[in-house]
């Protein structure tokens, strides 16, 4: 009898906590497990817990029930949570048009969305979040093989305060919704086309000084492309891994208009040129990582440049590449005073003799065996919000 008295005494005392009070103890948990524990205690605090919830996160399985149970239970989690900042439905590859309505219905609080592979989003799902949640700063769409240029424009037309967008491997987008983008979206400042073949480039022109990160992985960019993409002229991060070129024709001598650029990936550029490297090395002074793996078009005078000019240079990439000899590594041993790190395997034309001599030259510069895909800062840090 006393304990069931004092039982009702601690219901009595939780319910006389105000809403604003129980939001300020909320605020005060840290852990994902006390967030949930707090959410159990009663229904007005399960309440509290959904007004108070931030983000709504799926994380990526291969599991298809998981997915299944994801998709189930997402329309009554968004529909409970009326204020979320972040939304991540990686992963969720038969996710349906239909579901994104409640997506839609974050209106103005949704400031970043995540629909990492899923694949079964098209264009109309796509505009309900877009006219739905005009604050959003964040998008990726990687893998979302139904979108195209009709829903970027819906997109650009939505979110004018976009900053950072992942279309890699949305192959069917072309330069007209790349350049919808730049024409509604003037403070992006970060885009990933990686894979998207049908861009040229040519929808970069007038692009904004504000675009200062570009992965552009395996593109197949044209001359006139390259031009266009440089034209913002603010771009720090340039990523042109395996880039293609459907004349055959080294057009890479346009990043040297870049002079902001400070990572610049070209592993496996393979119409990469000495011309090119030289005026890159030349004009881009302030180069710190600069990828130049499997890059065979590069000889001693693009080496030679690249020793003379980039003084800022802390890593370089020369894995694989067939045209670098001891000469080459001796130009980079002379020059490059702030190397700290050079990535250097297979290199046919180096001799022992030339890596023992750069390695008592400059011995507090690591060698690194290990080929690195990617460089510069982790991709993470742009699609998080602050």
């Amino acid at each position: 009898m006393e304990r069931e008295a004092m039982d009702n005494s601690e219901e009595s005392y939780i319910s006389c906590l105000s809403d604003d009070c129980l939001l300020s103890i909320f605020s005060k948990l840290e852990s994902e497990s006390d967030r949930n524990a707090f959410g159990l205690t009663c229904k007005n605090w399960f309440k509290v817990r959904n007004v108070a919830r931030k983000s709504v996160v799926f994380h990526f399985s291969y599991n298809p029930k998981v997915y299944k149970e994801h998709a189930q239970c997402l329309a009554k989690i968004l529909a409970r949570s009326p204020y979320l900042k972040l939304i991540s439905l990686a992963g969720l590859t038969e996710l349906p048009d239909s579901a994104l309505y409640e997506v839609g219905a974050s209106g103005t609080s949704l400031m970043s969305l995540s629909l990492y592979c899923c694949s079964g989003i098209t264009d109309d799902g796509l505009a309900q979040v877009s006219f739905g949640c005009p604050n959003l700063v964040i998008v990726e769409l990687y893998r979302c093989i139904n979108i195209t240029d009709l829903g970027l424009e819906s997109l650009s037309q939505g979110c004018h305060a976009l900053k950072s967008l992942n279309i890699g491997y949305c192959t069917a987008i072309s330069d007209r919704g790349i350049s919808s983008i730049f024409r509604n979206c003037r403070n992006i400042s970060a885009l990933i086309i990686s894979y998207c073949r049908g861009v040229s480039g040519v929808g970069f022109r007038d692009c904004p000084s504000a675009l200062s990160y570009l992965e552009a992985e395996s593109c197949m960019l044209s001359p006139e492309g390259m031009l266009d993409i440089v034209s913002g002229g603010g771009l720090e991060y340039l990523n042109l891994y395996n880039l293609k070129s459907s004349a055959g024709l080294d057009g890479l001598g346009r990043v040297s208009s870049l002079t902001k650029l400070r990572f610049l990936n070209l592993r496996m550029c393979r119409y990469l040129t000495d011309d090119s490297v030289v005026a890159i090395a030349n004009s881009c002074p302030l180069i710190e990582e600069w990828s130049l793996a499997v890059c065979h078009g590069v000889h001693l005078p693009g080496w030679s440049a690249i020793g003379s000019y980039s003084n800022k240079l802390r890593i370089l990439h020369v894995n694989r590449c067939r045209n670098l000899c001891d000469q080459g590594l001796q130009a980079l041993k002379d020059g490059c005073m702030r190397l700290e790190v050079l990535h250097i395997h297979g290199c046919g034309k180096i001799t022992n003799t030339g890596l023992a001599l750069f390695s008592i030259t400059r011995p507090s510069v690591k060698r690194v065996m290990d080929e690195a895909m990617s460089i510069g800062p982790p991709i993470e840090d742009l699609f998080r919000l602050s």
